[in-house]
């Protein structure tokens, strides 16, 4: 219904005489054209990609220092002032940094969707590792655990459910950052794709882009939560 009352909307504003919009159907026709042509899948690969690579850095880092600060009330004491200060930093906000450092391209758009997942997974890592049954860890320490094999043998499986939890919404924000980044700066992807469209005064073809990466959104989301419940089923969840 909404669709079909934007066609009529648009396709009324065009007739007069505005270029700022275009119906749902011509959107279609720019999404077809630029599937045929590769410009589609070849800038939905290098979001998907980088946001990728990008989640992949901050997930490994937070996961570490979750569980470091989870595990250790003194470590959690001594670093929550630095948390505090670095995780309200926008991290729209390194991108003139960014760019000094690494210049346009992968390096740039991954350091920033990096830096943007890092702060939330770790304080969920971090809350989920203090939920953690209090007698397993006493039974780590008696049997003369170290601290790697308690981490991977005692901590990873008990807060696995919530870990994928965090990863869903690690993905969230590493797709929109990763399109914000291409449309203020980075000349690739679909938000320099989108950016592109705009410039050219090409409102079907912006509506597309626009479109498209909310279905890409809604289909990784999707990809993400049916992985969360194969796991949780391997594991014996009901």
């Amino acid at each position: 219904m909404l669709l079909l009352a934007f066609e009529l909307y648009a396709r009324r504003a065009s007739a007069l005489g505005s270029d700022s919009l275009a119906p749902v159907s011509a959107a279609v026709q720019a999404w077809w054209g630029a599937a045929l042509d590769g410009s589609l899948w070849q800038a939905t690969a290098f979001t998907l990609g980088t946001a990728a690579l990008g989640l992949g850095v901050g997930s490994l880092l937070a996961l570490t220092g979750g569980i470091a600060l989870g595990l250790s009330a003194r470590a959690a004491r001594m670093g929550f002032m630095t948390t505090e200060l670095l995780r309200t930093v926008p991290s729209v906000a390194l991108i003139p940094l960014a760019m000094l450092m690494f210049g346009f391209g992968v390096r740039m758009e991954m350091a920033v969707v990096a830096f943007a997942t890092f702060w939330p997974l770790m304080l969920l890592v971090q809350a989920a590792v203090r939920q953690v049954e209090p007698r397993l860890l006493e039974v780590s320490r008696v049997l003369g655990l170290s601290a790697r094999e308690r981490a991977f043998k005692i901590v990873l499986p008990a807060i696995a459910p919530r870990l994928f939890v965090a990863l869903r919404l690690g993905v969230a924000v590493a797709l929109v950052v990763a399109v914000t980044v291409e449309i203020a700066a980075n000349p690739n992807g679909m938000g320099y794709a989108m950016m592109i469209a705009q410039q050219s005064f090409d409102p079907a073809l912006m509506l597309a882009w626009l479109g498209w990466i909310g279905v890409v959104g809604y289909a990784v989301n999707a990809a993400m939560l049916r992985l969360q419940q194969c796991v949780a089923r391997r594991m014996g969840a009901a």
